[in-house]
Formats: structure tokens, sequence, C-alpha cells
């Protein structure tokens, strides 16, 4: 027995929590604050623009540690984005936020790009605001026509403006209309007048958009006035009452777009 150890052992035993412990308590918070902050996540969402909001959930669902590292979404230009969130075309950094932007504003974003691309013509286009939206008038002048005398193919001069005005209004939401009008002057034959010459001139310049990007369904109305709403009133025979003119609607302006487009004029 002399040569036997001795080991002691001691165990404590733990008490065991109450069953108003505060364990639950430290998850509960945990709860609260995710679904505070869950919540501010919505309200951000809901605060930015559709375009930027596609492009944070493609960013997201495309990611790649691979090719995407260190990259930000923020730092790209803006994109147009279908339904699954895949982009179909850039937009211009002069174009983005446009969603959100007055009238007034976009008519400056055309002005600047008429003067920047088509500075040498610009005393032929118009640019105003009406109740409703922004109007682009390109208008005849001495030896520069949008149209040959009694013709109904735009001259190049034509297409030319077209063509800008078609990239500066294609990557937007917005509906469009576009008119024709023309002088007091009486061109054609028996049957065919300036109500006819009008309408055919605003369906050319209509397929002019179309093949610079407009996507037809934006279109709300293409109608010809022949000389009945003159640019010059005090002379119904002016060569710039030969014009074709371009409405760009506002969502939220343009309940009766019918009867607003000629209010200013």
């Amino acid at each position: 027995m002399k040569d036997k150890n001795i080991i002691i052992k001691k165990v404590k035993k733990q008490a065991e929590e109450g069953d108003h412990g505060g364990a639950w308590k430290v998850a509960y918070a945990d709860f609260v604050t995710a679904l505070m902050a869950f919540f501010l996540l919505m309200w951000l969402l809901a605060m930015i623009a559709p375009e930027k909001r596609m492009g944070l959930a493609s960013y997201f669902k495309e990611f790649t540690v691979f090719n995407e590292s260190g990259q930000s979404f923020m730092g790209k230009e803006s994109e147009v984005f279908n339904e699954a969130g895949k982009a179909l075309r850039k937009v211009p950094r002069e174009l983005q936020g446009t969603y959100n932007m007055k009238p007034e504003e976009f008519r400056e974003v055309i002005k600047k790009a008429i003067e920047e691309k088509l500075g040498d013509i610009k005393d032929q286009i118009i640019v105003d605001t009406f109740e409703g939206g922004v109007r682009v008038q390109l208008m005849d002048k001495e030896g520069r026509p949008m149209f040959d005398l009694g013709s109904t193919k735009p001259t190049s001069l034509a297409v030319r403006i077209l063509r800008v005005i078609g990239d500066n209004i294609k990557l937007l939401p917005n509906s469009v209309a576009v008119e024709g009008h023309t002088d007091s002057l009486v061109y054609g034959s028996k049957g065919y007048g300036n109500w006819d010459l009008s309408t055919e001139r605003a369906l050319a310049a209509k397929k002019e958009l179309e093949k610079n990007g407009l996507e037809p369904k934006r279109l709300i109305r293409v109608a010809g006035y022949a000389d009945t709403v003159p640019l010059v009133k005090e002379n119904p025979k002016d060569q710039r009452n030969r014009r074709i003119s371009i409405m760009l609607m506002f969502p939220d302006r343009s309940e009766n777009p019918e009867s607003r487009s000629h209010k200013s004029e």
C-alpha cells in the first residue's frame, strides 16, 4: 500500500442555466438587427434608377472572381439591360440618368448633341419644350431642304440630322410622335395634296429613326398636318413651315399628347 499513489480527481458540476437565461436575447437582437438592415437595403434599392438597379443585379449574378475581381460595377458605363439582366447596349454618359430628367434638362442634352455634331446646320433645327415633353423640329432653308420639292424622300441633310436625333433618343423609354408639315403652296396633282405629302414625309422620317435604333412600339403617333400648323404664322408660304417635328413624351406628362403637342406653336 505504501508504494501506491493516491490520485484525487475533483469534478466541478456547472450549474444549469435557468429558464430565463440571456442567450436568447442575443439571438433576438441579432435577428432584429438583420431585419432592420434588410429593410434599409430594400429602401435604398427603391431609390435608385431602374437601369442602375438592374446593373447591380446583373453584376452580382454574373460576377466571377477570375474575370471581375477587384472591379466595381459603379465604375462601368451604364447599360440597358433586358429582363434576364444581359446588357443590350451602352448608354452614352450624357444620357445617363435621363429616366429621372425633366424635359428642360433633356432639351439641353439634345442641344449639346446638335451643337457638337450638327453645328454647321444648327440654324435649321429648333429644340423646345411643350407641356408633355421635348420637341425637335427640322425645317427647310434656301438651298438646304429636308425633302426636295414635292418629294417624300429625305435628303442627305435630313438623313444626317435624323441619325443624330435617333442616336440620342433610341435608348430612352419615352414615347415618340412624328409629324409632317408643309407650307401653303400647292404640290402634286389632282387627288394628291399637302395632306398626303406631309403624312408621307412623317412616315419617311419615322422609318429613318427606326433605322437608327428607335423601337416601333415607342411610337404613339405619325401624322401629317399639311399647312394647318405653320411655324411662321404671318407668312404661310415661308419655306420654314416645311418641316418635320419629332416629339419625345415624358411619362408623367403625356396623358393627352395629341392636344398638347401644338400648344406652344
